[in-house]
């Protein structure tokens, strides 16, 4: 959903940046890893030693480098099969680590059992909501779509665990729980569009 409403917008705010780094002799690769490695780095360091607030603030920034990739690319009109992957990969280890160092955070400096376990099916779950459409395009379907897409989970999970952090009561445990309730209907979404016989490409 974000996705669709917001593209043009990041277009036009993320375009020009990526213009830019690709006058400076940067690859749209090279973007993809450092923003991979330093999300990675960010979630690890500030969420298991429970500094949620400004943890969610450097995770935010590292994560737009995600944007930037996409804008670089576009600049040099130029998408390459080993690009694509590069950036599904990333994309996966990012999510892991995140929602991993929150599932740690949890469980062993909150000793929250609930919040972890929440946590937890978010991780997983967003794991197979991206192998479903990856299964599927690899046997010639599409599954994309959904409810909780990356971006609605990023921007759930983050804005519920920057308040958190700030104080604000109750907000992390509803937006674990919905986030659990999204997940799980965006994967039985995306396996229906693949039974569907509109879903061969």
């Amino acid at each position: 959903m974000l996705n669709f409403f917001t593209r043009a917008s990041v277009s036009r705010l993320v375009d020009p940046i990526g213009h830019w780094l690709v006058r400076r002799g940067l690859s749209p690769n090279v973007v993809t890893v450092i923003g991979t490695v330093a999300t990675a780095a960010a979630a690890l360091w500030f969420y298991p030693r429970g500094e949620l607030f400004v943890g969610t603030v450097v995770v935010t920034v590292f994560l737009f480098f995600d944007l930037l990739d996409g804008a670089m690319a576009r600049t040099l009109n130029r998408a390459t099969s080993f690009g694509a992957v590069l950036d599904a990969s990333c994309d996966r280890i990012a999510d892991a680590v995140l929602f991993g160092s929150l599932v740690w955070w949890a469980l062993v400096v909150d000793d929250n059992e609930s919040r972890g376990l929440g946590l937890l099916v978010c991780l997983g779950g967003a794991q197979v909501i991206s192998y479903v459409k990856a299964r599927a395009e690899a046997n010639g379907l599409t599954a994309d779509g959904g409810v909780a897409e990356r971006a609605e989970r990023f921007v759930v999970i983050l804005v519920a665990v920057g308040l958190h952090g700030l104080g604000v009561p109750y907000v992390l445990d509803a937006a674990i729980w919905l986030l659990v309730l999204l997940i799980v209907l965006t994967v039985v979404q995306r396996l229906v569009r693949v039974h569907s016989p509109r879903a061969r490409t």
